[in-house]
């Protein structure tokens, strides 16, 4: 492997942090929804561990990847820099158009099930910022934006609900 060639990675970690937040997304407004879908599981759970698991969840490259890509294609959209119809389509945010969730979909594939059926939840049901980023036609382009945020909601919110059993099953073996 070329060395020359390799992005360290705190350095992906650090455009991704600023691609959020120049699309306005604070990493707060992301543990509000994880804190929403993880409290009926765990009524002593805090919004400072679910926003350590979202810092967590955005220190893996799939996710980090996907959030760079995506942001990217939003700000280029809103700039008029992709070709016809792809210009159109994401401008647009075109129902039967499902590269947004496929992208933000893949990201989550790493914290397995529940965070993929947690993505799904999220997806139709555009809890907190999602729904802001979704409905927020005319003040920029978030096609794939609104995907991200709820892909790295679920993924920390799976992070959780995975720990919390370990947690369980460390308290249940010192009584074997």
């Amino acid at each position: 492997m070329n060395k020359k060639n390799v992005v360290h990675s705190k350095v992906v970690e650090q455009a991704t942090s600023e691609a959020l937040q120049r699309r306005g997304v604070e990493l707060i407004d992301i543990a509000e929804i994880v804190h929403e879908m993880q409290l009926p599981y765990n009524q002593d759970l805090t919004l400072e561990r679910c926003l350590d698991s979202v810092k967590s969840v955005l220190k893996k490259r799939e996710l980090q990847h996907a959030i760079l890509v995506g942001i990217e294609l939003d700000e280029l959209c809103e700039q008029g820099k992709l070709s016809e119809p792809l210009q159109e389509i994401i401008q647009a945010d075109e129902g039967l158009f499902g590269v947004d969730e496929t992208i933000a979909l893949g990201a989550v594939f790493t914290y397995g099930s529940i965070a993929v059926t947690t993505f799904g939840h999220l997806d139709k049901n555009k809890t907190g910022i999602i729904n802001q980023l979704d409905t927020e036609k005319g003040r920029g382009v978030n096609t794939f934006l609104d995907d991200l945020v709820a892909s790295v909601a679920a993924s920390a919110a799976s992070r959780i609900a995975h720990r919390l059993r370990d947690e369980e099953e460390a308290i249940d073996s010192q009584y074997d």
